[in-house]
């Protein structure tokens, strides 16, 4: 600087410049410094996102121009202007533009491919904002029947359509969600009108759109809608299949059963369970489903007719199964076992008899290593006997047959050193494409288990590499990741080859596979 600075407090500006010519040179504090400093201008406050307080400042004409320009750049802003527009002339005039739509959608027949899809949904969902946002308002009624038209359709359009995103479906979603609060919103006996009118929409429900927002509906209608609903439902079912009948005619049954299930709702609204137990006994060829009797016995306090249901064999019907199921081929064909016996433990215990109770979850964890089943069973032992049980259970699992139901249960238990051993134990035999079983116990042991990791780790990446499993390649480049940190943490000699050689015998044998080691870490 070209001057010193002084202290400044109390003195001229002439007495300033004496002290910086005469005087000794005196250095300001910082504080001083800083507030020689310009300060700097504060920014005004702008307030530019739209809101009610900013639009209303730029004026009507402004905003008319706005609407113009993004109506004639936007077409369906423009028809929700539209609408906004017929709104003043009152609701015939907004039904008049839903009900050319609703036309225009019903006599339309052409194929809606991947690239129209979201331009599709977007005008389906601004004729969806008329019926909610505009007629709602003004008629309910009108509104309402103008949802039920448009749900009708959706088989027709979802038929015709690419819909992979789920645009166009989510669409009638909302317009489900939509119908089903202005139905609420009616008098007893519009509400009762407007449900079994529903139910002559069913035969035509082919995605289940009419059918989910009647079982959404159930629970809320009035009480005086139950008894016509229930009557209008049953004269639409079809009549079981005549006895000796060999070939089963699977859309009535599928029908049939649809029915029966609303019918079903509509007794457990109802607190009915004979009746709820009737239509389920009486879905033939369907067998009866004995754990859905048995729960709601038991919650009505019948647990000895619960125990009674939930005690017969049961035959197997349809399996559903899901589309992650489909693409891995792994069904848990266990579930239904394990929600059976889990009620009839409930049921004992409503019935008082904690022995049968406690035989019955150890007998479980005995015969599928069932870790809540156990932990179940040591929080019902009095004191000072859990940990005896527990050595029990562990030597148990230890000795099960299945390896990887038992590497399971210490994984997740958790029990580090005895998962290590299991590993240990099965070395050789394990099939890398459990990896639902070894990709979480190579995580949980990496701490503590570094060897057993490792081993479980190899196994990962050489099963993906292996069979080409080029969707799985990002994983494989994980668990190598994760293999290069726990290196450090072996002794050498520890496994072999050691973490180097391992690594040059993958780049030997899949160097080609450029897409893996793109995602591998240097």
């Amino acid at each position: 600087m070209g001057r010193k600075a002084a202290v400044t407090s109390g003195i001229t500006a002439e007495e300033r410049d004496d002290a910086d010519v005469d005087g000794p040179d005196i250095e300001a504090p910082a504080v001083a410094d800083a507030a020689a400093k310009p300060a700097k201008p504060k920014r005004a406050s702008r307030k530019t996102t739209p809101s009610h307080e900013t639009l209303t400042k730029l004026g009507i004409e402004r905003l008319i121009s706005l609407v113009l320009t993004e109506a004639s750049h936007n077409p369906n802003f423009k028809k929700v202007v539209t609408a906004a527009v017929a709104a003043l002339q009152g609701p015939d005039a907004v039904a008049a533009l839903i009900d050319r739509r609703l036309t225009a959608l019903e006599r339309a027949s052409g194929y809606i491919d991947w690239m129209k899809q979201r331009a599709f949904a977007l005008d389906l969902d601004a004729m969806l904002t008329t019926v909610v946002g505009e007629l709602a308002a003004l008629a309910p009624d009108a509104a309402l029947d103008r949802l039920v038209r448009f749900l009708g359709g959706a088989g027709d359009v979802l038929g015709r359509a690419e819909d992979s995103s789920g645009r166009i479906h989510g669409v009638y979603e909302r317009a489900a969600d939509a119908a089903a609060a202005l139905i609420v919103d009616l008098d007893d006996a519009n509400a009762t009108a407007m449900a079994v009118r529903l139910v002559t929409r069913l035969e035509t429900d082919g995605y289940g759109l009419i059918e989910g927002l009647m079982h959404g509906l159930i629970p809320r209608l009035p009480e005086a809608a139950l008894v016509p609903l229930d009557d209008a439902l049953a004269q639409a079912t079809p009549p079981a299949p005549a006895s000796g009948t060999k070939e089963r005619d699977w859309l009535t049954e599928a029908e049939r059963s649809r029915l029966m299930r609303l019918r079903q709702s509509i007794a457990d609204r109802t607190g009915d369970v004979d009746a709820f137990i009737a239509l389920e006994t009486g879905r033939a060829p369907e067998p009866p489903d004995h754990v859905q009797i048995a729960e709601r016995l038991l919650a009505a306090g019948r647990a000895r007719e619960a125990l009674q249901w939930i005690r017969r064999p049961q035959k197997r019907g349809t399996t559903i199964v899901t589309r992650e199921q489909l693409l891995t081929g792994r069904f848990d064909t266990s579930v239904p076992e394990r929600v059976k016996i889990a009620l009839e433990v409930r049921i004992h215990d409503a019935l008082g008899d904690s022995k049968a109770a406690q035989d019955l979850r150890w007998r479980t964890f005995e015969n599928s290593l069932d870790r809540d089943m156990l932990r179940a069973y040591l929080a019902k032992l009095p004191d000072f006997e859990d940990d005896e049980a527990l050595q029990r259970a562990f030597a148990i699992a230890e000795a099960h047959p299945d390896p990887y139901g038992a590497l399971a249960f210490f994984t997740h238990w958790p029990d580090p050193a005895r998962a290590a051993r299991i590993v240990e134990r099965y070395r050789g035999t394990w099939d890398g494409w459990r990896y639902e079983v070894l990709a979480p116990a190579a995580e949980a042991l990496e701490d503590r288990e570094p060897l057993a990791a490792t081993e479980l780790y190899r196994i990962l990446v050489d099963n993906i590499l292996d069979h080409a499993y080029s969707g799985a390649y990002g994983h494989a480049a994980r668990y190598l990741a994760a293999l290069d940190d726990l290196a450090d943490a072996i002794a050498p000699g520890a496994i072999s080859p050691d973490p180097d050689l391992y690594r040059n015998d993958l780049r030997r044998r899949h160097g080609r596979k450029a897409a893996f080691w793109s995602q591998v870490r240097a």
